[in-house]
């Protein structure tokens, strides 16, 4: 009897009671069983669309919980939510409100295969040397290490939607941290909560018991957006996922989160740091330290700004490097989202900041960046979210990361600053070269750059701008604007200091779909700008007004796509 019970229940698409008015429009609940087949439950996204709640339920518990802009009828893209682990069982699906109408799930639709119209990474918004995934929103980067011979970058995902929500670990990989494959999403929201941002280091001692032999773990820290945790997930592998059902770290106080940890090889302990925000919304960055990842002991905390002064804020980032490449004379940076930097010195206990409120990114919407641990060269390689303007048109797909940038310590006459730089390993996109050497750079003279026409750019040159009034690279439309008295570089509306160095401006400019990125200096200033670039406008120039440029050296380089 029990039997024929369920197989009835099974082959039936049970729609619970529920249906509501709203206004002219009738809604219902739907609850309906299926059984996986294939791996993906096909889902039809309709941008803009009103959000529904969306529940599977697989032997009584509740595996996965998201809300979409479900397409009632035509979508205009699809997710692919795998369900492949629950093959051959009945699986429950639960959809909040649904016009009665609706045909997003009549059929419920199944697929082995990924994939949605046109040519995907292609797309006229994908930029074509950063990462961006393969659809839906994604925002900070999470868990950056190297590990089993692949860079792992994990990252805020919303599978679902072009648009923030529904917190998941996003998952790529890549040997060269420039050409990324997406493996699918890692950790998904559970009782703890969305997955906010956290970090991961690979435990090569098996300090947690959570390795195997021969097999070290790696070991993902992440926040619980509904407990306010710090929870940890492991792999032995890199594609299986585990996660510990105890947090490490409970709640300290409000929105803690963001963990950050590190092996400090001195006191032979992990150290943790995480964001908390005290009483009176004061920023602070709080540290413990642990033999075994899995105990946490609070041993200092440092305070930033107040409120709207985003010193220390979120997305805690803390490392150790050498001052000017020497081992002896080290120094520690402690960051956060906004990529302001302190330098100081660390007992693996607390912190003593000698230098605070430090910057050289000076550009628009790059945050929360983060690095790699574990670095197989001992190099420390930076990825941020840049928040590029994506979310237009028929894009599947939204935001994206920047290059990857090597940080350095140097000793300047303001003191000791940090550099970024884009790492050697772009080095390898170059595919046309245009070595314009020396040259002068005459008002109203000769455009040296009007034979390139290229899409994607890295530009390399030292000018000495001599009594010019201003000189002026146009990027595919962009103007880039130096104002040789104010010593300050202008893009799309945003100004950055870029001094002289013995009467001589350095730069390195990075030119895709999705904007420019600028190095000035030898690193000393790091400029993003997120800017839709115009698909038609190919073309570069350089100009100068007032005076005669020196150009001591002019390389161009088209570059070729990641995809």
């Amino acid at each position: 009897m029990k039997k024929r019970l369920l197989t009835i229940l099974l082959s039936a698409s049970v729609i619970t009671a529920a249906v509501a008015q709203s206004g002219e429009q009738k809604l219902r609940n739907l609850a309906t069983y299926f059984t996986p087949e294939k791996k993906y439950l096909v889902l039809p996204v309709k941008n803009g669309a009103p959000k529904r709640n969306i529940e599977l339920w697989a032997d009584g518990d509740n595996v996965r919980f998201f809300d979409m802009e479900l397409a009632d009828d035509k979508p205009d893209w699809y997710a692919y939510l795998d369900i492949s682990e629950w093959k051959g069982k009945p699986v429950e699906l639960r959809v909040d409100k649904l016009p009665v109408d609706s045909k997003a799930f009549a059929p419920i639709a199944q697929s082995d295969e990924d994939k949605n119209a046109g040519e995907v990474y292609k797309e006229k918004l994908r930029a074509q040397f950063h990462f961006s995934p393969k659809r839906g929103w994604t925002n900070d980067p999470n868990g950056m290490a190297y590990f089993n011979g692949e860079y792992h970058l994990f990252f805020q995902h919303n599978p679902y939607g072009r648009g923030w929500g529904n917190m998941t670990w996003g998952h790529a990989v890549s040997k060269d941290m420039i050409h990324w494959t997406e493996v699918g999403d890692a950790l998904h929201p559970d009782k703890f909560g969305p997955m906010f941002s956290g970090s991961a280091i690979v435990d090569s001692f098996n300090t947690s018991g959570l390795g195997e032999p021969g097999k070290p773990a790696m070991i993902m820290f992440f926040t619980g957006a509904r407990s306010w945790a710090q929870a940890m997930a492991y792999t032995t592998d890199g594609r299986t996922f585990h996660k510990l059902d105890k947090a490490a770290v409970p709640r300290i106080n409000k929105d803690n989160r963001d963990p950050k940890v590190i092996w400090h090889a001195p006191t032979k302990q992990w150290v943790m740091v995480l964001y908390v925000e005290r009483d009176g919304g004061q920023h602070s960055m709080q540290f413990l330290t642990s033999p075994d990842l899995k105990n946490w002991t609070k041993t200092s905390s440092l305070n930033g700004g107040i409120g709207d002064d985003r010193y220390l804020f979120e997305c805690p980032e803390f490392y150790e490097l050498p001052v000017d490449g020497n081992p002896a004379n080290k120094k520690w940076l402690l960051t956060a989202a906004n990529s302001d930097y302190a330098i100081g010195s660390f007992d693996g206990k607390t912190f003593t900041p000698e230098a605070e409120r430090l910057s050289n990114q000076r550009g628009r919407d790059f945050y929360a960046a983060q690095t790699f641990n574990n670095q197989p060269e001992g190099r420390r390689i930076e990825i941020g979210w840049w928040r590029t303007h994506t979310d237009k048109d028929d894009m599947t797909f939204n935001q994206g990361m920047s290059i990857p940038l090597e940080h350095k310590l140097v000793t300047t006459p303001e003191g000791i600053r940090l550099t970024r730089l884009p790492i050697k390993e772009l080095e390898q996109l170059r595919d046309k070269t245009y070595n314009l050497g020396k040259l002068k750079l005459k008002e109203g003279g000769k455009n040296p750059l009007e034979s390139i026409n290229s899409e994607l750019a890295e530009i390399r040159t030292e000018l000495e701008p001599g009594k010019a009034a201003t000189i002026t690279f146009t990027l595919r439309g962009l103007p880039v604007v130096y104002d040789v008295a104010k010593q300050q570089l202008t893009i799309d509306g945003v100004t950055a200091p870029a001094a002289l160095q013995d009467g001589k401006l350095k730069l390195i400019i990075y030119v895709d779909r999705t904007g420019v990125e600028l190095f000035a200096n030898d690193g000393l200033m790091f400029m993003p700008i997120n800017k839709n670039l115009e698909a038609a406008n190919q073309s570069y120039s350089l100009t100068a007004t007032g005076g005669t440029v020196k150009v001591n050296n002019l390389d161009v380089y088209a570059l070729k796509s990641i995809w």
